[in-house]
């Protein structure tokens, strides 16, 4: 679990301070992060939440590319949405008028 200490160091914090705020011991955090033990699914949760990163980022299964192209891609959602939210309006607008 390298990149808990990699996200921990980047942060620029210490292992009490993530273990304080996530609930568990400091002993525990340096063991997870040095692959002495694995966290569970629990604090997984915290870790992830705590660094804003997804679980399958902290897993391995993504990497921090993927995060930032699926933040692209709901930005682009978010944006399309917009537009057709303001289309409707328009189009509300229209229809009052018409009634």
């Amino acid at each position: 679990m390298n990149r808990i200490r990699d996200l921990r160091e980047d942060a620029d914090l210490n292992q009490s301070e993530v273990a304080q705020a996530i609930g568990v011991d400091q002993r525990t955090l340096s063991n997870y992060e040095t692959g002495k033990t694995n966290p569970d699914s629990y604090a997984i949760i915290k870790l992830a939440e705590f660094f804003n990163v997804s679980t399958d980022y902290l897993l391995g299964v993504e990497d921090r590319d993927t995060r930032s192209r699926r933040t692209a891609n709901i930005k682009r959602m978010e944006k399309r949405l917009d537009d057709m939210q303001a289309a409707l309006d328009e189009i509300s607008d229209i229809v009052k008028k018409i009634k």
